[in-house]
């Protein structure tokens, strides 16, 4: 008997699952990109980011949301700094300047939620706080 597949039924709907090895994309970030890999409306990243590295400013044509699970980060958004903590979460807005650092001891686990099916984005080449 072979191995199962990697898909569930759910109300005549098939659920798939992935690994994150099929979405790493380096030796610490992850990217699902919905619309390609499961007909979605969102992408995912998903990140450890070590101590005082940063993500430089960029912005989306849409709302960008991170989920911070473990760590301490600064983010810039616009003109506002903010520090988070795990357990928060952060919405920010479409075609605003954004970015963050570690600002912790220990690395960072970042998801992000892009309200997109494919991550669209332009760096601007300028650290965040």
């Amino acid at each position: 008997m072979g191995a199962q597949p990697a898909a569930v039924g759910l109300n005549s709907a098939v659920a798939k699952v992935f690994d994150f090895s099929e979405i790493q994309r380096g030796p610490t970030t992850w990217l699902f990109e919905g619309g390609p890999r499961a007909d979605a409306g969102i992408s995912m990243f998903i990140v450890r980011t070590r101590p005082g590295a940063a993500v430089e400013l960029h912005t989306h044509p849409y709302p960008e949301t991170f989920l911070l699970l473990e760590g301490r980060g600064r983010w810039t958004a616009g003109d506002e700094v903010v520090e988070l903590e795990p357990e928060q979460m952060l919405v920010v807005p479409p075609e605003t300047p954004h970015g963050f650092r570690n600002i912790g001891d220990e690395p960072l686990l970042v998801v992000t939620v892009h309200e997109s099916g494919t991550v669209e984005q332009t760096f601007l080449g300028r650290d965040p706080a």
